[in-house]
């Protein structure tokens, strides 16, 4: 009997991601501060990269409605993700409606879009995501 070489876990990351999360209605009038706080997350006071091997996690599970401010917010998120080593914006806890408008402007491919356990919204795998704002 033998045993193969085991693959380990292939989404683990070797640092702990940096977190940023939004919660309540998104305006448009919130996305710079959103950059800021991203950027402050991001870069040390001496304006150097921290940890620049670690992801860039969002967590949207929060937010009460997903419209084109939001999807306005997540693309300059992701362009501040980018600037800051070239890091990919992950999306977590993502609700179908804001799924649905991802796909729709053509983000979904831009950013990482995965629910609480790391699976696709609507994949069959892993919990539900939030439940469906209506007003």
């Amino acid at each position: 009997m033998s045993f193969g070489r085991r693959a380990g876990l292939c989404d683990v990351e070797a640092m702990t991601p940096i977190v940023l999360v939004v919660t309540g209605r998104v305006t448009r009038d919130v996305v710079p501060g959103l950059c800021a706080e991203l950027e402050a997350l991001l870069y040390g006071p001496d304006g150097a990269a921290r940890d620049p091997g670690a992801g860039v996690d969002c967590d949207v599970g929060g937010v009460v409605r997903a419209d084109l401010a939001l999807v306005e917010a997540i693309a300059r998120l992701g362009l501040v993700a980018r600037r800051a080593g070239g890091r990919r914006l992950r999306l977590r806890n993502v609700p179908p409606e804001l799924q649905s408008l991802l796909d729709l402007v053509g983000l979904a491919d831009v950013v990482d879009l995965e629910c609480g356990t790391g699976a696709r919204p609507g994949s069959g795998t892993g919990p539900p995501g939030p439940a469906p704002f209506s007003p």
